[in-house]
């Protein structure tokens, strides 16, 4: 059975809902709840409050939140759209925090602001009608006594204040009427006050005197309340007012009507305001989000060495060109083979700016598809292209006020090359699916491993971009052109990797040294980083060793040489075959370990067993046979 305060719960007539804060459902609803939002209590319950407050999502979690702080909040913001209505009702809702069961639940309280107004207003005009209206005799009478009962009170009033009769003239006009206006009094008493300060709307088009909820007001019988309207100054000035048209009764008979009514043009004013700001704090918000989320990123890509290693003359050079150029806003063009460290000179760089407050936003121009990139850049607009759920900045927006690093910048399609050109001159961009034009305020640091210049000449790179690019030019030098960096760089290396391996007492001796310093690095500095974290993977003991660095050498100058000769396809197979053969003899049909084929062809025992089963070779074959 129901307890009393259940049954109180439910017959409430107000709307009332319990809402847990956490799951974010609808608990429990009463009567008048249901009524309010049209749907059946079993269709309410376990919904998602937030559903029914989709358009001022914003407002509903501030008071949320400040019921959780506070314990209780109030606010006149919130409304509910309802499904046969097309505006939205505007609500007073007060929200108070109870545990029910060991549960943290939110009650909310709704009451229509409408009706609440549109009750007081009666009230109010049920007031007056009681002090005095209702015992007014005559039309000129009754606004006679008005104006003079109420001068104290028309005099002090800071609302405008005037009287209509029943043709629509004007009966008095207050002060503050006055002031508003820049009417006086006399100017326009007698006249038709449509015509004189209502006659258009703000938007310049005719307003029709039948269309006037003033005229309404005394024509039907009702309280008419307007929020947002203009009055027509006599300077022919727009004034933005919110007004109450009152009707006045004579016995059974509406003789006019009172107005009062409100400059709202700052209130309006500071709306814009406040609606701009909040647009400009979404968009804020969704850029640190994204931000955020790229720096998440990064971060997870393992990118850990924010300094440049190195003492040889190149470094020392390179370092120069940093300090020299970092405090200024040109565009950077780094130039060099792949690994040589370019997006490690880019990020010094932009850490040594003005700009490093801001981030440093990377895009990889060699891994996005040709069809994307114009998104990618530039972003784009909810709904301007399949799977565009929502509006995205492009990586340009991500950038403003820091650094975009363009990386292989010679990967971009040549069609993209000309729009990427005209932000980068004139820092503005278009949305795909937008008309609207943002300005940005970005740096740009570019990057490549290809000779542009000859991409120019070739015809897939433009020539005006290229000069846009290459306002200062750094070129990255090659390990190969920096050996005496190479023992430093292993030590960092070394450190690096034993530290997130859980192996931090290993060593490189001084001949193993030379051996790195003797060899050529084609990966660069990437291929060092990437050697080392390898033979400490697979190292036994304290010290590292390279020996197989000048075997991988040979192989690719052997490799070099054949390129210079021709040499059919069934010649490359019956070599590689004998060969195989005989490094087989050699070690008696053994492939794996110390002495086997494998080893004497320098090789990776997995590949070899490949290579055999490809061509067929019988390893059973050399079994135990002499070399």
């Amino acid at each position: 059975m129901a307890t009393i305060e259940q049954i109180a719960f439910w017959n409430s007539p107000v709307p009332q809902l319990m809402v847990c804060p956490i799951s974010n459902l609808i608990e429990a609803a009463n009567k008048s709840a249901c009524q309010l939002l049209q749907v059946p209590l079993g269709d309410l319950k376990q919904t998602h409050a937030s559903s029914w407050f989709n358009h001022c999502f914003t407002q509903l979690v501030v008071f949320t939140q400040e019921t959780m702080m506070n314990g209780h909040a109030w606010s006149d913001t919130l409304s509910v759209k309802v499904a046969d209505q097309e505006q939205p009702i505007v609500l007073e809702t007060l929200a108070s925090q109870v545990e029910l069961e060991g549960r943290q639940m939110i009650q909310f309280v709704f009451q229509d602001v409408e009706k609440i107004d549109r009750n007081r207003v009666q009230s109010d005009a049920q007031r007056h009608y009681r002090s005095g209206i209702g015992q007014w005799q005559r039309m000129a009478r009754i606004f006679q006594d008005f104006e003079r009962e109420n001068q104290l009170i028309l005099d002090a009033a800071g609302e405008g204040i005037y009287g209509v009769d029943a043709n629509g003239q004007a009966t008095f006009i207050n002060p503050a009427a006055e002031r508003i206006l820049g009417f006086r009094s006399e100017e326009l008493i007698g006249r038709n006050i449509h015509t004189a300060i209502h006659y258009k709307h703000c938007n310049g088009d005719h307003y029709h005197v039948e269309d006037c909820p003033i005229y309404a007001a005394f024509q039907e019988g009702e309280v008419r309340q307007v929020d947002d309207e203009v009055f027509w100054s006599k300077s022919g000035v727009p004034v933005d007012v919110e007004y109450t048209s009152t009707p006045i009764n004579d016995g059974d008979q509406v003789v006019g009507a009172v107005v009062i009514f409100r400059d709202i043009t700052e209130k309006k004013r500071a709306q814009r305001e406040l609606v701009q700001a909040l647009k400009e704090v979404d968009q804020l918000r969704q850029q640190l989000e994204m931000e955020n989320a790229y720096l998440q990123e990064e971060i997870s890509s393992e990118f850990n060495n924010h300094q440049i290693v190195g003492r040889s003359q190149a470094v020392r050079e390179l370092v120069k060109q940093i300090d020299l150029v970092a405090p200024t806003d040109v565009t950077v063009l780094i130039c060099g083979e792949s690994g040589t460290g370019k997006e490690l000179i880019a990020r010094a760089i932009h850490e040594s700016s003005k700009r490093s407050k801001r981030s440093l936003i990377r895009v990889n121009c060699a891994a996005i598809p040709a069809e994307l990139f114009e998104s990618e850049f530039f972003g784009h607009a909810k709904g301007s292209f399949t799977g565009a759920t929502s509006d995205r900045p492009g990586r340009f927006e991500l950038a403003h006020g820091g650094t975009l690093f363009l990386d292989e910048v010679g990967e971009i399609p040549l069609a993209l090359q000309g729009k990427l050109l005209r932000v980068l001159q004139e820092q503005q961009l278009e949305r795909i699916g937008e008309s609207s034009t943002r300005n940005v305020d970005v740096r740009i640091i570019a990057a490549t491993n290809r000779n542009l210049a000859d991409m120019v000449a070739a015809g897939t790179f433009r020539e005006d971009l290229y000069f846009r690019l290459n306002v200062f030019p750094i070129e990255s030098v090659p390990l190969r052109q920096r050996a005496d960096d190479i023992p430093l760089l292993a030590h960092h290396f070394l450190d690096k990797a034993g530290k997130r391996l859980n192996k931090p007492d290993m060593r490189i001796s001084l001949a193993q040294l030379e051996t790195l310093k003797r060899y050529d690095w084609p990966g660069n500095i990437r291929e060092l980083e990437n050697v080392i974290e390898r033979q400490v993977i697979l190292a036994h003991g304290q010290w590292l060793k390279f020996d197989d660095l000048q075997a991988e050498k040979q192989q690719r100058l052997e490799s070099n040489i054949a390129e210079t000769a021709i040499v059919t396809a069934g010649d490359l197979k019956q070599q590689e075959r004998q060969s195989i053969i005989n490094a087989l003899k050699q070690a008696k049909g053994k492939v794996f370990g110390r002495d086997g084929a494998a080893e004497i062809m320098a090789v990776k025992p997995t590949t070899l067993a490949s290579r055999i089963k490809r061509l067929g070779i019988d390893v059973q074959l050399f079994k135990g046979e002499q070399a």
